[in-house]
C-alpha cells in the first residue's frame, strides 16, 4: 500500500516516519490516540493536519504489524 501522506528522510526526525511536510511523527499521533485523545483534539493541536492524515497513520501502523513475522521463541517439549 503506498503512503502518500507519510514519508521519511534521514534529514527529518532521524528518519522516523512523519506526516509529509511536517516534523510530526506517525508514532506521536499513534501515542496520542492510545492515550485517549480524540481525532478532533489532535487536529486542533495540528491545524495543517486532516482526518486523512490520522487514517493514514493508522493504516501505516497496521501495514507494519500485518507484515510482522512472529517466531516461537521456545522449542516445544518432546
Amino acid at each position: 500500500m503506498p503512503f502518500q501522506l507519510i514519508n521519511s528522510s534521514p534529514d527529518v526526525m532521524l528518519g522516523k516516519p512523519v506526516i509529509a511536510g511536517t516534523r510530526i511523527t506517525v508514532a506521536s499521533i499513534l501515542e496520542r490516540l492510545a492515550t485517549g485523545e480524540t481525532e478532533a483534539q489532535i487536529l486542533d493541536a495540528h491545524p495543517r493536519m486532516t482526518p486523512q492524515h490520522i487514517r493514514e497513520c493508522l493504516a501505516y501502523a497496521a501495514s507494519l504489524l500485518g507484515s510482522e513475522v512472529i517466531y516461537d521463541a521456545l522449542p516445544k517439549a518432546a
